[in-house]
């Protein structure tokens, strides 16, 4: 497949291209995505997102959509099945409203995008976390104490190029191996992985506050836990909300706001960093995950079974 043009924010050209050999494609970014200077104010009471018409599910089994990110001027998310393997690509939705198949065979769930403006992806299909540029497919946590994790989930990534993610055991079966405990994990800039917290069921969402100084990871307990970071390491958490039901990805707006994705409810409901409830957008089916795009970074975005959604809101927000 010969390179496609991509543009971040600030009309840069770059490329994308197939990678032989490594059945992932790699997307190169110059530059991180910024977002408008002033916040906004973040939604409050009842709302309804709407489905985008142009996304339609590109195969004949079930699956979902995950793993949404705004990167340069395009949604980029995971679309996979639950065939055998939970075989997975990344597709794009343009700004001018098309959509096409960004990447082939990705393997993918969670997508983040890091301070580099590359494409990291939590793959279920390479049970590791790894990073997609224009050299290729790096591999940046590929085990753990010797064993391969079960499914990397979901993704967060700080400043300093310190990444987080989940390892639930959703897709556990795409790949021989995995973890004795469904876990949260750190990966270093070192490249050095410690496990944060294997206590929990099945932890799914995470995302960094704005400072960089809270991690907050929600699980099949129900619970959003916040994890505080200490001199670059996460503390023992604090549960901040309880009662979520089937808490799936989230993101956060500039304010520090939270925005849970709940599964079988099909909402995201948005909670202040101190855990009050804010706001409930409702949407017509399960639903995934969420970030904030558009070129002012005040849309959010929410992918699903087999749907995206959209909703303009006058707060920005975090990309993935």
């Amino acid at each position: 497949m010969s390179p496609q043009p991509l543009q971040d924010l600030h009309r840069r050209r770059l490329s994308l291209t197939r990678v032989t050999g490594l059945a992932c494609a790699a997307l190169a970014l110059v530059a991180p995505n910024t977002f408008a200077a002033s916040c906004g104010a973040p939604p409050s009471g009842e709302l309804k997102a709407e489905r985008v018409a142009a996304v339609t599910p590109s195969r004949a089994e079930p699956g979902l959509y995950e793993g949404p990110v705004w990167m340069g001027d395009a949604l980029y998310f995971s679309d996979f099945s639950f065939a055998k393997g939970f075989p997975s690509r990344v597709r794009k939705l343009a700004a001018d409203g098309t959509v096409s198949t960004a990447i082939e065979d990705s393997g993918s769930n969670g997508l983040a995008v890091d301070a580099g403006g590359r494409l990291v992806v939590a793959s279920h299909k390479d049970k590791a976390l790894v990073r997609s540029d224009r050299e290729g497919k790096q591999v940046l946590a590929g085990s753990f104490k010797g064993n391969v994790f079960n499914s990397p989930n979901d993704i967060a990534v700080a400043r300093d190029g310190t990444i987080y993610f989940t390892d639930p055991d959703w897709q556990k079966a795409a790949a021989p191996g995995g973890q004795p405990v469904t876990g949260i994990y750190r990966v270093a800039t070192s490249g050095e992985v410690t496990l944060v917290d294997g206590t929990r069921s099945n932890p799914n969402g995470i995302a960094l506050s704005p400072a960089g100084d809270v991690l907050y990871v929600n699980a099949a307990d129900g619970l959003l836990v916040a994890y505080p970071i200490v001199k670059g390491v996460p503390q023992a958490g604090r549960t901040l909300v309880g009662g979520l039901e089937g808490a799936d990805g989230m993101t956060l707006d500039c304010h520090g706001n939270l925005y849970v994705t709940e599964h079988g409810a099909k909402r995201v409901r948005v909670f202040s960093p101190q855990g009050r409830q804010l706001a409930t957008i409702r949407v017509d089916a399960n639903v995934t995950n969420a970030a904030f795009g558009g070129k002012d970074g005040k849309t959010l975005y929410i992918t699903g079974a087999g749907a995206l959604w959209r909703l303009p809101l006058a707060v920005s927000g975090m990309p993935y």
